[in-house]
């Protein structure tokens, strides 16, 4: 099979601009192919980006750009319903910490980046087929169109229309158990510092919050919900009913969550979604396809890592097909080297997420928590992955 020259992404989120930035630094032409009519601006809530999400970002010159919007957030503080301290714990290393944006300011800034780039970004292209032959890989979308190239890489999330082409028989992610909002509160006060988060875990729901630059306080909850809802089933209900509910399930947890929830517009919430994670799939590629973050491997929210595994696929990605000419022998390669190191992390944050579900047993289990979380070397391990762009990729066993 001939050394890739050409190459279909498969989303315009996260994982398919830094990728495409990536290929074409690797002399790669990319077209990136998004579902969605428009960008990405509104979507969800807020996410960190952690130092190894920094380093991939440094690793195709995107850091300035990707990180504008972002402030630091260096440190965790856990506490109990009633305020008790649990523990704080870094979200960085010493030179480098974790830092925290909108996740639709993520989006943009990225697309406008690989736009300033000169890549290809399509709308309006859902695919809905995709083929193989010795000439190369063909798509299909939704409006009727179609598009070839030497590989077709998914970065369409979660939720991928493209793992399901590669193996129609692939696991399906899995429900947490938990409903993940947020939303935007101004004129609170909550004695935290700016940048530093503080996560409640409450008597019946999880949440947190961080001050941000400016005086907004943004914030998150985990709401439990046993039987996984339909699909659009959370959607459907109004922000105002949501901001009832919470009020409800924080009011008698110590702390601002009750004042935060009710202190934040509607319209500044983001929609009730189910938490579903990807931890283990049999196969990432099959030939010329491959899908890549979280299309194949989506940790929980917990990690701190969603967006930054992404990126890092994205680069990695791009190494393998500069410096292995088959893209078969490219794919096996990249997904050796990322494997181990994902499923850790997403193993690792189900666990964790497994305490945000209240009861006698979440507090039974907040001692092994804390040590979980704890700046120790194994906690702080995966923010140490670094990428250099310059090291070719060995070609492996």
């Amino acid at each position: 099979m001939a050394a890739a020259r050409t190459a279909l992404i498969i989303g315009a989120g996260i994982a398919g601009p830094v990728a495409a930035m990536a290929l074409a630094r690797a002399g790669i032409e990319a077209t990136v192919c998004e579902a969605h009519p428009g960008t990405a601006a509104g979507t969800g809530s807020f996410l960190t980006i952690a130092p190894n999400g920094i380093d991939a970002l440094r690793a195709i010159g995107a850091e300035e750009s990707g990180l504008a919007t972002s402030f630091p957030t260096p440190s965790i503080e856990l506490r109990g319903p009633t305020g008790k301290p649990l523990g704080v714990t870094s979200t960085g290393l010493p030179d480098s910490t974790s830092r925290t944006c909108k996740r639709a300011d993520l989006y943009q800034a990225l697309y406008a980046e690989a736009v300033r780039r000169g890549i290809a970004i399509e709308h309006g292209k859902r695919l809905s087929k995709a083929w193989q032959d010795r000439e190369g890989v063909h798509a299909e979308f939704g409006d009727g169109s179609a598009a070839s190239a030497d590989v077709l890489i998914g970065a369409d999330g979660i939720h991928s229309e493209t793992r399901a082409l590669i193996d129609p028989g692939a696991p399906a992610p899995r429900y947490t158990g938990l409903i993940n909002l947020g939303g935007y509160a101004r004129g609170i006060e909550t004695g935290a510092r700016p940048g530093s988060y503080t996560m409640i875990f409450g008597r019946r729901a999880f949440f947190g919050y961080v001050p941000a630059p400016g005086g907004e306080v943004w914030w998150f909850a985990n709401v439990p919900r046993a039987g996984e809802p339909a699909s659009g089933e959370t959607e459907a209900v109004s922000r105002a009913q949501w901001k009832r509910t919470l009020a409800d399930l924080y009011a008698g947890d110590a702390g601002p969550a009750a004042r935060l929830v009710d202190a934040t517009d509607p319209a500044d919430m983001s929609q009730a979604t189910p938490i579903h994670y990807i931890h283990s799939l049999p196969a990432w590629s099959d030939r010329r396809m491959i899908v890549i973050g979280d299309a194949a491997h989506a940790p929980t929210p917990t990690s701190g890592q969603g967006a930054s595994l992404s990126m890092e696929d994205g680069v990695m990605l791009a190494q393998c097909l500069r410096d292995l000419a088959d893209p078969e022998r490219a794919f096996a390669r990249f997904e050796a080297l990322r494997r181990p190191r994902v499923e850790s992390i997403t193993r690792q944050a189900a666990r964790v997420n497994s305490s945000k579900v209240p009861g006698p047993v979440t507090r039974a289990l907040l001692p092994v928590i804390m040590k979980m979380v704890a700046n120790s070397k194994q906690a702080t391990a995966p923010y140490r992955h670094h990428i250099d762009w310059d090291i070719a990729i060995p070609a492996g066993s």
